[in-house]
């Protein structure tokens, strides 16, 4: 009784003291003390992307080293909150920020040796994390006491709740409940359950002792949650279930660390913003990624080691696959280098937007005979990938088989601003003038970043304007832009650029694509479209070493089709817009068909556009069969018969023979007078060598050996080409093949006669240099 006696005596007398020092702290803090910040002055905070749907991508540390993620209390589970007041605090919502009680049951169980709990509430916690409190001695908790007045006075219950949850420690280097649940639970502080909540909100209490421990059973983690779950299935009168006391949290989820090169990206180019919602879609991400890795690593031995995709939705330009390489941590292929923005050359993967715009001026369509032979633009002599030629075809065939011929030939017959200004219209970012690219931008003569390349495709798979892609949502909405291609053009492109329906090496005819492959086999594209989406993929080597598998149609066709077989993007039906229409062609020419054309197809054509005329290559003639010749017209002599020839231009007839497809030509004429009366004089000859723009110079040393090739494009039909200097004859050329001419330094006239007697002239300058 005597020690009791003494113990009460001391307890009376410590609480008056106590009392009366916590009505002088509050009194000062009221009256005395000034507003506080919040938080810490200086203090930083974790940065998240998140996919489109909301879910963390990416979470960066804070300057510390920290992760600690700023999570507004609206965001926060209810049953965090309830889990933390009731466990901490809970008469929170009721005391100025000190609860004398609550400190009274504390004292009286250090002094009987009891646990009772401790005596300090949610907002004297806080004090002690904001101002870095050291709060064991006497002084230290009048201080904490008096910040806590201080912090209750200027500031809301819910901002001092919402404070305390984003920075109380749940253990190690993470801080707030916000990287507690991304890190402990693998999901956001709105997504936690009951007993997700229930074991995060015991950890503050002791964050070294109760943080999730990697592969092992946590002992001081159970049983406190425990005991917090079991309190609060008793106070919702539910029913309790053993295997949620058991419940523990467990470390394993390392922090989100996804799409790294696009979040790097977003992270950079937006410093101020702490959440940054991307276009990304986390499955198709993921699986764009694996797909990389997979392809890369079974291709290792052909020196593939590295490769860069980018899927968009074509209609709203958004991204929702971004892989800047094949593994980002592997410093062996420079993983780190974002391969979406570098600047590569394209190969032929811009030939289809020549072809597009050759479609809406009018050059050509699908179905519109080029001519795949030796070609000379000025100095420039391009050549085809296999340096092979073979002949006249299609416009889509050529461009589905990347010829550079026929792509260059109508690239330098596109009408101003052309190619050049195109792309650069359409947001491609050429360092140089049109004038430094010349010709050979048709075939991978700039350089362009696989962003560009999928922006371009896009308009292609969809509206034929100039957009730019869309990476986040807040700049996804739309922008204005012009038309650079009109949807029937952008039709016909994916009608084109689709294998034909017989080719067996292609497994999904459903997608429309295109492959380019850089000079000296640095870069190998492919770029691909089904229904509203593209993905463009890239394989080479970031430091721009060489490799001879680098051929696109062999290594990144395969990688873009099994993109699209992993991603199994829906397939939907390419429907006609308004102003196109299908028709019967000649299957030759392409042309509108004649009672003389026997093969026929079905072909696309923009009605009013594209150039459609009757053929003119089935001809039918009357052969005299005494003689074998040909003459000009049905007279009434006996032994006539008629027939149908092909009609092709001397150059063409050679082409056909250089690649091993012959055609049958018509007799020769029996009467060449005659035949030139029926047909008049149209269709001369054209001289094609030299040019009149041109000054041809010639050096004294090797005046007698220098030569220039006269050259001439005749009308169907024509065998023979006279060639003249003024009136003195130069000699005579098959129609496809050039006659040298030894030239005299001078101004002089050239004249062609062929041998129907129609004739062409032109006049050129030589000059003679020593």
């Amino acid at each position: 009784m005597q020690f009791a006696s003494v113990i009460f005596r001391i307890l009376r007398k410590w609480w008056f003291r106590f009392s009366v020092a916590v009505l002088a702290a509050g009194a000062l803090s009221y009256a005395f003390l000034p507003d506080c910040d919040l938080y810490p002055q200086g203090i930083t905070w974790s940065r998240e992307v998140r996919d489109r749907d909301g879910k963390v991508l990416h979470l960066t540390l804070t300057q510390e080293g920290r992760y600690r993620l700023f999570t507004p209390l609206h965001d926060i589970s209810a049953d965090v909150i309830e889990a933390t007041l009731w466990h901490e605090d809970r008469q929170f919502r009721h005391h100025p920020g000190v609860n004398p009680l609550s400190i009274l049951r504390a004292v009286w169980g250090v002094v009987s040796g009891s646990r009772m709990g401790g005596g300090s509430t949610i907002t004297m916690q806080y004090a002690r994390l904001r101002f870095g409190m050291e709060t064991r001695s006497v002084g230290g908790k009048f201080l904490q006491i008096l910040r806590a007045l201080q912090i209750e006075r200027h500031h809301s219950k819910d901002q001092i709740l919402e404070a305390y949850l984003n920075l109380a420690p749940y253990g190690g280097n993470v801080e707030g409940i916000g990287a507690a649940g991304l890190l402990w639970c693998g999901r956001s502080a709105a997504e936690l359950s009951l007993r997700e909540a229930v074991a995060l909100s015991v950890i503050p209490q002791s964050p070294a002792r109760r943080r999730p421990r990697a592969g092992q059973h946590n002992v001081a983690l159970a049983e406190a949650q425990a005991r917090l779950i079991g309190a609060i299935q008793s106070r919702r009168g539910m029913t309790p279930d053993p295997l949620e006391s058991g419940y523990t949290l467990i470390a394993g989820n390392r922090a989100p660390r996804e799409a790294p090169h696009l979040s790097r990206r977003l992270l950079q180019q937006q410093p101020d913003q702490q959440h940054i919602t991307s276009t990304l879609d986390r499955e198709a991400q993921r699986t764009v990624e694996r797909t990389l890795a997979t392809y890369v690593e079974r291709k290792h031995e052909l020196g593939i080691n590295n490769a860069c995709a980018l899927l968009v939705h074509a209609p709203s330009r958004r991204v929702l696959a971004y892989a800047g390489s094949a593994r980002f941590l592997d410093s062996d292929i420079l993983g780190q280098v974002d391969g979406v923005t570098a600047r590569r050359s394209p190969g032929s993967a811009l030939k289809p937007f020549i072809y597009g715009l050759a479609l809406d001026q009018g050059l050509i369509h699908p179905r519109s005979l080029l001519v795949d032979g030796r070609v000379s633009f000025g100095s420039y002599n391009p050549e085809n990938f296999d340096r092979t030629f073979i002949g006249p075809l299609p416009a889509g065939e050529a461009l589905f088989r990347s010829r550079n011929i026929p792509a260059v030939a109508l690239a330098h017959q596109l009408a101003a601003p052309g190619l050049y200004g195109f792309l650069k219209s359409a947001g491609v970012a050429f360092p140089k003038p049109e004038s430094y690219y010349g010709l050979a931008l048709p075939l991978g003569g700039a350089e362009v970043s696989m962003e560009e390349m999928a922006k371009l495709y896009a308009m292609i798979a969809s509206d034929g304007k100039a957009r730019p892609l869309q990476f986040t949502a807040s700049n996804s909405t739309p922008t204005k832009s012009r038309s650079l291609l009109s949807p029937q053009a952008c039709f016909l492109l994916r009608q084109m650029l689709r294998a034909p329906a017989d080719d067996p090496d292609v497994a999904d005819h459903s997608i429309a694509w295109k492959t380019g492959t850089s000079h000296g086999f640095r870069d190998a594209w492919a770029a691909g479209i089904r229904g509203d989406y593209v993905i463009v993929v890239w394989i080479g080597n970031f430091n721009g070493k060489p490799n001879p598998s680098f051929v696109a149609r062999e290594c990144a066709t395969p990688l873009l089709f099994e993109c699209f077989r992993q991603l199994n993007l829906p397939r939907v039906n390419d429907v006609p817009p308004t102003g196109v229409e299908e028709l019967e062609l000649c299957a030759v020419s392409g042309q509108l068909p004649t009672p003389c054309c026997s093969h026929r197809l079905r072909g696309w054509f923009i009605p009013g556009v594209s150039p459609i005329a009757p053929c003119s290559i089935h001809r039918e003639i009357w052969i005299d069969t005494n003689t074998g010749l040909r003459v000009a017209a049905n007279d009434g002599r006996p032994g006539l018969r008629s027939d149908v020839y092909e009609f092709w231009e001397p150059s063409l007839l050679e082409l056909f023979k250089k690649a091993g497809l012959p055609r049958r030509e018509p007799p020769p004429l029996e009467q060449p007078r005659g035949l030139l009366a029926a047909t008049g004089t149209t269709n001369p000859p054209r001289i094609t060598s030299p040019v009149a723009t041109l000054v041809y110079t010639l050096r004294s040393r090797t005046l007698a050996a220098e030569t220039i090739p006269l050259r001439a494009e005749a009308a169907p039909g024509v065998r023979k080409l006279y060639w003249f200097d003024g009136r003195q004859f130069l000699g005579i050329s098959d129609a496809s093949e050039p006659l040298l001419w030894s030239a005299q330094p001078g101004r002089r006239t050239l004249q062609v006669l062929d041998d129907q007697g129609r004739t062409a002239a032109c006049s050129v300058r030589i000059e003679q240099v020593d």
